[in-house]
């Protein structure tokens, strides 16, 4: 039988489990940084890959993800380390079988830690460099493999919480309802004398 210590280490291990995702993520998108400044010039002629739809260009971001642009880089900053805390108040708190939800938030952690280091280590900005579109007009802002990682991220926690909502209200357990015992305002039940006819009459 498992003690108290047990239990409280099994809750634990979950989220453990789930860090390596971040770990992974942070790891994939600064070695992709790496190479993409290592091999390519900043706002240089793009690299086509899947022809014009799907190219490598190479630029700074100093603003959000795909390009958002909400202030100086000092409030892009402030924002990414209080959202950051955010996640991972999240990913402390969520309860043990939530595997979908922790898997998820290791993966919007991972991202938001790739960027959080571009903003620190790089006065430029957050290197982005995966660029879609259709021609020159019709074009996705380009983005890196962090800002890939986060919006999967949400959209499978997105996902999670709508699973969660559907079956949240279905009510208490069977063991539940049945360990009920009658209602106190129920008539008790005949007694046995009530039951027995009067012999001394016979």
């Amino acid at each position: 039988m498992n003690g108290p210590d047990d239990r409280l280490a099994d809750s634990r291990t979950p989220g453990l489990s789930t860090l390596w995702i971040v770990l992974v993520v942070l790891v994939a998108d600064q070695i992709s940084k790496y190479i993409v400044t290592a091999k390519m010039t900043a706002y240089g002629p793009p690299v086509d890959i899947l022809g014009s739809f799907f190219r490598l260009t190479f630029i700074h971001n100093r603003g959000a993800a795909f390009g958002l642009n909400l202030g100086s880089p000092l409030i892009h900053t402030v924002v990414s380390i209080a959202a950051l805390a955010l996640l991972v108040y999240m990913f402390r708190t969520l309860p043990a079988g939530a595997r979908l939800l922790r898997t998820a938030l290791a993966m919007v952690l991972g991202g938001a830690l790739g960027n959080i280091v571009d903003r620190v280590r790089l006065e430029k900005g957050v290197v982005d460099f995966f660029d879609f579109g259709i021609g020159e007009q019709w074009r996705w802002p380009i983005f890196n493999v962090a800002d890939s990682f986060v919006t999967v991220g949400i959209i499978l926690l997105a996902i999670g919480y709508s699973r969660q909502d559907k079956t949240g209200d279905r009510g208490p357990p069977a063991n539940e309802v049945s360990s009920v015992g009658p209602s106190s305002d129920a008539p008790p039940p005949p007694s046995a004398a009530a039951e027995t006819p009067d012999q001394s009459h016979l």
